[in-house]
């Protein structure tokens, strides 16, 4: 899926052009135009802080104007915190985004413009664009440095183009625990309660069991936590290890007998 292109319209500094390089790289978007840049975006501060996206830089294109740098593309939108004298669809990155992802399927090549870092998108580059992105971020405060911006933009896109789980459990190569496995430690849990007098009033045992047994319901355990867990209860059930010392005495009366 073709993403986005990236336009940065008279930038001036090198550092920001390699950010918002490495930022683009991140979020596997590789198209930048440069609209009169001030400097080359190849300069070695460019390139020491694009952190390795050196293809971007070195595959960017240098138009003379805005209107030759979007001369190609079907849908342009410009990116500003200004308010200004004009009708305009104002966007979050994030509807952009999703909007940026029903347009692509429709073969619609797509950019987005970037201001100067003294001041932003004058007023004719923002009127060729059908739409403005602005961040809500503090409005008290909301200037953006140029690679945050791009960022900010770059990664909504690519969670919308590829819908990310929002939550997942890591858990390596352990498996998670089934059902029988937790039951087997909630019914020796119950157990080793019943001896030991927690419950000690009958009719409230049904009620603190569904607790018991919600609580660790809850929460994805894997098949060697469950197996701690069970451990954990034997020797606190067992706090001299007598049982421990009887299994002992008895394997070894085992092993006796059979040498005899």
């Amino acid at each position: 899926m073709i993403g986005p292109v990236i336009i940065l319209v008279e930038s001036q500094i090198p550092q920001n052009i390699g950010k918002a390089a490495r930022a683009m790289l991140n979020c596997e978007l590789r198209d930048l135009r440069l609209v009169r840049p001030l400097v080359d975006p190849c300069h070695r501060d460019a390139r020491a802080l694009a952190a390795g996206a050196d293809e971007v830089l070195e595959q960017a294109k240098i138009f003379n104007s805005t209107s030759e740098a979007i001369a190609d593309l079907h849908r342009v939108f410009s990116t500003s915190a200004r308010h200004r004298d004009m009708v305009e669809l104002q966007l979050t990155p994030k509807k952009a985004a999703d909007l940026f992802v029903e347009m692509v399927q429709e073969n619609h090549h797509i950019g987005v413009l970037f201001g100067p870092e003294r001041a932003g998108l004058d007023n004719e580059d923002v009127a060729l664009c059908e739409g403005n992105i602005y961040v809500p971020v503090n409005p008290e405060f909301s200037s953006l440095n140029l690679a945050q911006a791009v960022l900010l933009i770059a990664y909504e896109w690519y969670q919308a183009k590829a819908k990310f789980p929002e939550m997942t459990l890591k858990k390596g190569e352990a498996s998670l625990a089934t059902r029988e496995e937790l039951m087997g430690f909630l019914n020796q849990l119950e157990g080793e309660l019943d001896l030991s007098g927690y419950f000690r009033a009958d009719h409230k045992k049904p009620k603190m069991l569904r607790t018991i047994h919600n609580m660790f319901s809850r929460v994805p355990l894997t098949s060697q936590e469950v197996r701690t867990l069970r451990g954990i209860v034997s020797d606190l059930s067992d706090p001299q290890g007598e049982r421990a010392r009887m299994t002992k005495r008895r394997l070894q009366k085992c092993e006796k007998e059979n040498k005899t």
